[in-house]
């Protein structure tokens, strides 16, 4: 099969694949309903039962949201460190700014037993604030890796200097773990699974945004990260400028990655294998393809272990990370193991 043929081919799979999965979302949870009144609900009709309209309008649209979007922003966040970097194993995590957030959210949900304080019993202490708390930890490790990379011209060292920023925010964490209660403790164990429950209405709409736009960005970036794949000399010979577009790329998903991961908790799996599919798939490293490529595929793998960690019937729900893991690690090691001898160029 031709390859423009092969490639709209799949491009028409995972756009079906992606619509099917995000209505699956709606009709889908503990709660059992008919389509027509999930249908009735989401458009707001006269007709729709009242219960319809809070468990679809409240809870799941906005969750079927945020998954959709964090499957945008650490998808095209990881193919592009990847490429960035050169190396298949970088990810969303790599730079330190997950571990940054984490760090923010330690802070808050930790910190009160140290001092003597019940955070629990605090106002200010909620969603909103933990969300705060983690977007100001990532962008805090983002600023470091920033000014680094202003006064380092080698990326791989940028890369060296994330890692190592993530074990010393994670040693911290650790120190914040070791002294702190129980409640605080499984407060913050909870957050570290992840979840695409916790964002309001309003909240997973911002979260909507900020991937549309990162993609808009990203996608003016593509001429450049071709020019990456064969080398920073070739770059620079055809008139790019390496260094800049390094700094800009490592600012834009390092700002995806910390939205993403402030609204949502860690995700696995999603940054680090879904490029890797995207690749195996459409067998090609063109930006141009794999970028919307790695998109829908990551729209489809965030809706569909969302709607495996909501159990269909059951009154639980299993931690996405748990879901992300098992669907993923096989699936990347299958994909390493049969393209082993495929390049990132």
């Amino acid at each position: 099969m031709p390859s423009n043929l092969r490639n709209n081919f799949w491009f028409l799979i995972l756009s079906l694949l992606s619509f099917l999965l995000f209505l699956a979302n709606l009709g889908f949870g503990s709660v059992m309903l008919p389509w027509d009144q999930v249908i009735k609900a989401l458009f707001h009709s006269t007709h729709a039962d009242a219960t319809a309209l809070i468990i679809v309008n409240q809870y799941r649209l906005p969750q079927a949201i945020t998954a959709f979007s964090t499957g945008i922003l650490l998808s095209m966040s990881g193919l592009v460190l990847q490429t960035l970097f050169r190396n298949p194993l970088a990810g969303p995590s790599v730079l330190g700014i997950s571990s940054g957030a984490s760090l923010g959210v330690a802070v808050v949900l930790l910190s009160g037993s140290i001092v003597g304080v019940d955070m629990s019993s605090l106002p200010v202490v909620g969603n909103l604030a933990v969300i705060l708390a983690a977007l100001a930890g990532a962008l805090l490790v983002l600023g470091i890796i920033l000014f680094v990379s202003a006064r380092v011209a080698n990326v791989i060292t940028v890369l060296i200097i994330g890692i190592m920023l993530g074990y010393a925010v994670s040693a911290v964490v650790s120190v914040l773990q070791f002294f702190s209660g129980s409640e605080d403790l499984h407060a913050y164990v909870l957050w570290g699974l992840g979840s695409f429950s916790k964002a309001t209405v309003r909240q997973s709409f911002l979260l909507l945004f900020t991937a549309l736009g990162g993609m808009l960005i990203l996608f003016f970036y593509i001429k450049p990260l071709n020019a990456l794949l064969l080398g920073e000399d070739y770059a620079r010979n055809i008139g790019f400028q390496p260094l800049r577009i390094q700094r800009v790329l490592i600012f834009v998903t390092g700002i995806l990655v910390a939205v993403g991961t402030a609204f949502t908790g860690p995700i696995a799996f999603l940054g680090l294998a879904v490029p890797h599919l995207a690749r195996a798939t459409f067998k090609t490293s063109q930006q141009g393809v794999l970028l919307p490529a790695t998109i829908l595929m990551g729209i489809v793998l965030a809706l569909f272990c969302n709607l495996a960690a909501k159990l269909p019937g059951y009154d639980i729900s299993l931690p996405i990370n748990a879901v992300t893991s098992l669907v993923g690690a096989p699936v990347i090691i299958w994909v390493i193991i049969r393209n082993r001898h495929v390049q990132l160029r």
